[in-house]
């Protein structure tokens, strides 16, 4: 049910994405298109994912764990082709299929993920709010008008003039639930359940406490410093692609890898749809680019990294399970 139903806001937003555009010259803008730029653009994205999975290791080593550096680029690359499927399940799959290969608790190693999710968000904002700084009152002006005043309006036309009171109800149950749960932990600790989520919970915990106990600090810092370096680089080379985006700035492509990031981070399979909405409009709202120019280049920098992760994904998930197989049949 939950596929479904990411999968139908995935097809509204391509709807709302493509309906205004001109196949003929979305068609042509891709035929005149250099592919060779595709290329480079993968290979910055490799290093980006060769990157993130160092950087894991370094998360994870004070658990006491010491995977592999190639087995947790595949569960890395497994769980980036999981996420095609359904949003956020890839961080699961990653951390399953990494824990069952190198005997690693998953519950700490969903920990870890979640405090390298967090650095990303931070990483991401970061990058945000310098570039409304420094980049005028244009960006701000198309956040506005198309994400924040768009949003708004939608969760006041679903709950009217009660949304303010349903989300503090919302927060004082979980507020209260919370206390619930700490005064009698002892007692819930009885059932099985509970017993479980306190163990998940426990791990998760251990697992953030490792970004404060990190050997490595500084190597940490520069793989995240890399990976973002490496993700512009990747938005940046494929503008080359086309002639009508060639003239845009490494400057332009910031712009393009935060708002890119932000509709990554949409409940849909893949970023469909929620990418190339907001890209193209992007595009068009701040650097004057035609709506079929801006849909053109948003197909090509991400479907170049939907097959690079297809073809790479599932190798390494073929990888990862083959060799796991042949260890249980020698035992």
């Amino acid at each position: 049910m939950k596929f479904i139903a990411f999968l139908a806001v995935g097809i509204l937003l391509l709807w709302l994405a493509f309906r205004n555009i001109k196949f003929k010259d979305l068609g042509d803008s891709l035929k005149q298109a250099n592919y060779y730029w595709l290329i480079l653009a993968t290979l910055f994205g490799l290093f980006a994912y060769l990157s993130r999975a160092r950087r894991w290791m370094i998360l994870i080593n004070p658990l006491g764990y010491h995977p592999t550096f190639k087995h947790t680029f595949y569960a890395v690359m497994s769980g980036y082709l999981a996420n095609l499927a359904l949003p956020r399940i890839g961080e699961i799959t990653r951390c399953v299929t990494l824990g069952k290969k190198e005997k690693i608790p998953v519950d700490q190693l969903v920990g870890t993920v979640v405090a390298e999710r967090t650095i990303d968000l931070f990483s991401l904002m970061t990058i945000m709010v310098v570039l409304l700084i420094t980049s005028g009152s244009l960006i701000n002006e198309f956040l506005k008008a198309s994400i924040f005043i768009p949003l708004q309006e939608k969760v006041f036309s679903v709950f009217g003039i009660t949304s303010w009171i349903i989300w503090t109800f919302l927060f004082l149950l979980g507020a209260l639930s919370l206390v619930l749960v700490i005064r009698f932990k002892k007692n819930l600790r009885k059932i099985r359940f509970f017993s479980k989520m306190f163990d998940i919970a426990r791990g998760v915990i251990n697992g953030l406490k490792t970004i404060t106990n990190l050997k490595q600090s500084w190597e940490f810092i520069f793989h995240t410093i890399f990976i973002w370096v490496n993700y512009a680089l990747m938005t940046w080379v494929v503008v080359f692609s086309l002639e009508s985006t060639s003239h845009l700035s490494f400057g332009n492509s910031i712009f393009i890898l935060v708002i890119g990031g932000l509709a990554m981070s949409a409940p849909v399979p893949g970023g469909f749809g929620a990418f190339h909405y907001f890209v193209s409009r992007g595009l068009a709202f701040v650097e004057g680019v035609k709506y079929e120019d801006g849909m053109a280049y948003a197909i090509l920098a991400h479907e170049s990294q939907l097959i690079f992760i297809v073809i790479v994904g599932a190798i390494s998930f073929f990888l990862m399970f083959r060799k796991h197989k042949k260890e249980e049949e020698n035992i």
